[in-house]
């Protein structure tokens, strides 16, 4: 499961790649996004087979959390970017994930999901070596500090990336946007 078509598109050819029809695991896989509904013809099709059990792996996007959806036996799921997944999608996994395995995937993961595993609710772990050509990750923790916030984030936009910058209670969003704001006045916050 991926919050975007692009990323479902971009694991669903690497499934094929690895485990698809044709590899020594010889798995029927299927995709399945955003215009791919009930109403249209390639998404009948594919429903219809997904329930069925026609298919090994399913990859999609929040069309496989449509309120239509069933699984026959389904095992696993393994969600992508949990944190870019709303309210109304994380209550539709809890129903259909019921008695099965879910894997959790983040490279970002949210206060929420690192409280769950601190005080155990939730089992984590660690991939700590990174595909390769890969940069390593620095992380510094310290006290809080202005101008090293202002810096690394300077450092991220003069690359062209992104950034995130987390804070753990909503109550200190505001704050934290206008921290930024104060430092980048013309960024883009989301």
């Amino acid at each position: 499961l991926a919050p975007t078509g692009v990323l479902a598109s971009q694991h669903f050819k690497n499934v094929v790649k690895r485990m698809g029809e044709g590899t020594r695991f010889n798995k029927r896989i299927a995709l399945l996004r955003g215009g791919m509904s009930r109403r249209t013809k390639a998404g009948a099709e594919i429903r219809e087979k997904i329930l069925n059990g026609e298919f090994d792996v399913i990859v999609g996007t929040h069309a496989l959390l449509s309120s239509d959806m069933e699984y026959k036996d389904l095992g696993l799921l393994v969600v992508d970017e949990e944190q870019r997944f709303g309210v109304k999608q994380k209550e539709r996994l809890k129903l259909i994930c019921g008695g099965i395995d879910v894997l959790t995937l983040s490279a970002t993961p949210i206060p929420r999901t690192l409280q769950m595993s601190l005080s155990g609710i939730r089992d984590t772990s660690t991939i700590r070596s990174p595909p390769p050509m890969r940069k390593p990750t620095i992380t510094y923790v310290q006290d809080f500090n202005k101008d090293i916030v202002k810096m690394a984030i300077g450092k991220e936009l003069d690359r062209g990336g992104q950034c995130y910058y987390v804070v753990p209670r909503i109550s200190m969003l505001q704050e934290a946007e206008n921290l930024i704001k104060e430092c980048y006045p013309d960024i883009r916050i989301v």
